[in-house]
């Protein structure tokens, strides 16, 4: 067992189920809202006592977590606790800029702003050694996406429709595999290409995330991957309403376009907007179809690096692949994740569900911030910039206009 505990997939398996365990027993603080539109709304995220109790709450479970992490990996805590509130403070104020409702409006989501803070803090002050010792974001990644399995409810799913389901597993399948052959062609690595064809085919930020903790990803590389999702999506939030008008789409094919192939939440609901409520609607509907598929997409493309990974004792020779070498590399969170959701979906009750929900997705928040700011302190800026000498761009690129066409027919044909 103690070896288990030191394992960092168990380590996040057992923390994030341990959470959603706390939960359904009671034992959860009220959510923060990060919402603001002028002065006197900022003022009120530190003043409002649920909020300054949210904010509370959220540290402490940072704090526990770490912690906890460190003492069962038997791993120096000397340092950890001031790095883990600078790191927290960064997120928090990640969450209040992405609040700001003129930036809520285009999309833009708190990770971006978590990554960037994290970039500026290393470009101006460096990146201390007592910090470096005692950050470890990739287990914050994986405990945050235990977490994010108890949103999966299989009873929503179902109530996504029929048609909405049919599109995301037509058009997830072939924009990942048109994606990663294109990343291929462009002699883009194998970490990377995976990485980007989950985002631009499935959801965007969380697929991108999803896949770089099961596959062990390099976190400059998700950085950099994360950064293309968000600065694609903003053009793609005006042109595809005023594509779709042109073209003549009713609203469930416009909206079932727009949910499709924009790449994060906030701006398919801001596009959507655009094209009015019915437009919104099936956008919406579409968008929740492809982020369901986050765990399923998760578990394949464990299964699928196992089997892709290469032997390193002989050149371009494939490694035998029996089922201990895959278990030994299957990321255990994952079942975490699959576990979080039968849990969720079939044995806490509705009344249950509905009242953690907000609670736990505060947790997912503070877990996916700190890890961002912690992958932007890694980040050498310049070495980011000139990552694959721009071919991840283009290949990312490429495969969002193939994302752009192909869903643009299936959704015609489907929601005629």
């Amino acid at each position: 067992m103690a070896k288990i505990l030191r394992n960092e997939d168990w380590l996040a398996f057992f923390t994030g189920l341990a959470i959603i365990a706390a939960a359904w027993a009671g034992i959860w603080f009220p959510s923060a809202k990060f919402g603001w539109a002028d002065s006197s709304s900022l003022a009120g995220v530190f003043t409002g006592g649920g909020n300054l109790a949210g904010i509370a709450g959220m540290l402490l479970i940072i704090v526990l977590t770490g912690v906890l992490t460190f003492f069962l990996r038997k791993k120096k805590i000397s340092g950890l606790l001031l790095t883990l509130l600078v790191i927290f403070s960064l997120s928090l104020l990640s969450q209040i800029i992405a609040g700001f409702k003129p930036v809520k409006y285009y999309g833009f989501e708190y990770v971006i702003f978590a990554l960037l803070l994290g970039i500026l803090v290393r470009a101006v002050f460096g990146y201390p050694k007592w910090m470096e010792e005692s950050l470890h974001t990739e287990f914050f990644i994986k405990a945050g996406l235990v977490v994010l399995g108890a949103g999966v409810i299989f009873g929503d799913i179902m109530k996504a429709g029929s048609l909405g389901l049919i599109q995301a597993l037509i058009v997830v399948l072939a924009v990942w595999f048109f994606a990663f052959w294109i990343a291929r062609k462009l002699k883009i690595d194998d970490e990377m290409a995976v990485m980007l064809s989950s985002a631009v085919s499935i959801c965007g930020v969380s697929a991108a995330i999803a896949t770089a903790g099961a596959i062990k990803g390099d976190g400059k590389k998700l950085s950099y991957v994360v950064s293309l999702v968000l600065i694609v999506a903003l053009p793609m939030l005006v042109i595809l309403p005023i594509a779709a008008r042109f073209l003549g789409l009713n609203p469930a094919q416009a909206g079932a376009w727009i949910g499709g192939t924009i790449d994060t939440s906030g701006a398919v609901v801001a596009s959507g907007t655009i094209l009015g409520d019915e437009a919104l609607k099936f956008s919406t509907i579409v968008k929740f179809s492809q982020n369901v598929l986050i765990g399923f997409a998760a578990v394949a493309i464990s299964i699928f690096w196992v089997f892709r990974k290469k032997n390193g004792t002989s050149k371009g020779e494939r490694e035998k692949v029996n089922f201990r070498i895959i278990w030994d590399r299957f990321p255990k969170f994952v079942l975490g994740f699959i576990a979080a959701s039968i849990i969720y979906s079939f044995i806490v009750p509705s009344e249950n569900v509905a009242a953690t929900k907000d609670y736990l997705k505060t947790v997912q928040t503070a877990f996916f911030g700190f890890a961002f700011v912690g992958i932007g302190l890694e980040t050498d800026l310049r070495a980011l910039v000139k990552t694959g000498d721009g071919r991840p761009a283009w290949a990312f690129i490429i495969a969002q206009l193939f994302n752009i066409i192909f869903t643009l027919g299936i959704a015609y044909l489907l929601f005629r």
